[in-house]
């Protein structure tokens, strides 16, 4: 028999609906409201600033040489690469030294051992800096490639807002089925806790800036004021904290996007996906957790909580048919399922995914799941290439 509905009962669908509508639509707006590097020109200075290029590298042989000769086919000749063999095992040096006997620009400098207190990234980011001589450095990761006007625009943004320092997010390359199921997942939750780079750029409390840690532009002088990476030495969320450490010294930060000037490819499979994720979704996401204390208790909860309230339309929706539930019930359930999927369809735009792994969500969310409880069971303990840290929380003031 056909079921008829009231007015109440539409209303109160909506309104059961509205949670999955409302904050989804309003994280989608402040993410578009993001600033391009593209719009930034492109023209090099004629007393341009020496630009050193500093990748820290741990066993990156598969990533390294296409990072370093897209750097050395940029646009801006002011320029060197200092390629910091951490370590590896694999031979990531030696593919680096054979592009530096083709091109001087090139320099490979060999890691010491880890200090105690320090984690790996910072300490080769700190050697790094340590061996570079430009005026702006730019910590870019082995898995980045970077376009051909990255630098320069970098380079005319940086002067044009008299900024310290400049982040850029870039295009997140996405190849494979596990790829383009779950990496959404991670980056939706980003996108719905900072929002777009306008968000980012206005906000004057320290716990609302980041950076991206795949790509970052700093001047020497305001790096060397802070104490460089020694400021964020036992921090997984490295580039969150130097950004905060910066803007808390009353350095001007900026993080821009484009999808044009860098692009990454982070992991290839489920296994680097999960790895990856556990390292720091946890560990790093509380660090960055505003509300001090309190913030970094409920952490872990809302940490399980984005992603078991992504899988509850389906799930709500089933049950509510099995159990013959109010007609009110029903339709409060298809509302939110359908807004689920109108929002994943968007995220998968936004993330360069074809539209139809949208439907695929509920997996993408039963992997977050098991990502996000995996790491909150490790807490601060963080494994990572063969190393083993335990992270702190030193937060920097909350105020400026």
């Amino acid at each position: 028999m056909p079921v008829s509905l009231t007015v109440g009962d539409l209303a109160l669908a909506v309104l059961a609906a509205s949670l999955w509508i409302v904050p989804p639509a309003i994280t989608m707006w402040r993410i578009r409201r993001s600033r391009d590097l593209v719009d930034t020109p492109t023209d090099v200075p004629a007393d341009r600033p020496l630009v050193s290029v500093i990748v820290p590298a741990r066993d990156e042989r598969r990533n390294i040489e296409p990072c370093v000769r897209s750097a050395l086919a940029g646009r801006y000749d002011a320029l060197e690469v200092v390629v910091v063999d951490d370590r590896s095992a694999d031979g990531t040096g030696d593919a680096a030294r054979a592009i530096g006997r083709e091109d001087p620009r090139v320099r490979v400098v060999e890691n010491p051992e880890l200090p105690e207190g320090w984690f790996g990234k910072p300490w080769a980011c700190e050697t790094g800096a340590r061996a570079a001589i430009g005026d702006i450095f730019c910590f870019t990761d082995a898995d980045a490639r970077h376009g051909p006007f990255l630098v320069a625009r970098a380079v005319n943004a940086i002067r044009a807002g008299d900024l310290d320092m400049l982040s850029v997010a870039g295009r997140q390359e996405l190849g494979s089925f596990w790829e383009r199921v779950v990496q959404p997942h991670v980056f939706w939750m980003i996108g719905s806790r900072y929002g777009g780079t306008d968000a980012v750029n206005r906000s004057r409390r320290v716990q609302d800036k980041i950076a991206n840690g795949q790509c970052i532009f700093v001047r020497r002088d305001a790096y060397a004021a802070i104490g460089g990476h020694g400021a964020v030495r036992d921090q997984v969320a490295e580039d969150v904290a130097i950004a905060q450490r910066l803007f808390a010294a009353g350095k001007r930060t900026e993080l821009v996007v484009s999808k044009e000037d860098l692009t990454t490819r982070m992991y290839t499979s489920l296994g680097e996906i999960m790895a990856g994720w556990r390292k720091n979704v946890f560990a790093g996401g509380r660090e960055a957790m505003p509300g001090g204390g309190l913030g970094q208790m409920l952490f872990p909860v809302l940490l399980v909580l984005f992603p078991i309230l992504t899988l509850a339309p389906p799930i709500a929706l089933a049950v509510a048919l099995a159990a013959a539930a109010p007609p009110w019930v029903v339709l409060g359930a298809a509302l939110a399922l359908v807004a689920e999927l109108a929002t994943w369809g968007a995220v998968n735009r936004w993330m360069g995914v074809p539209i139809g792994y949208a439907l695929l969500f509920p997996l993408g969310a039963v992997v977050f799941v098991v990502i996000a409880v995996q790491a909150i069971a490790r807490g601060s303990r963080v494994e990572w290439k063969g190393r083993a840290y335990v992270t702190t929380s030193r937060a920097p003031h909350t105020s400026r």
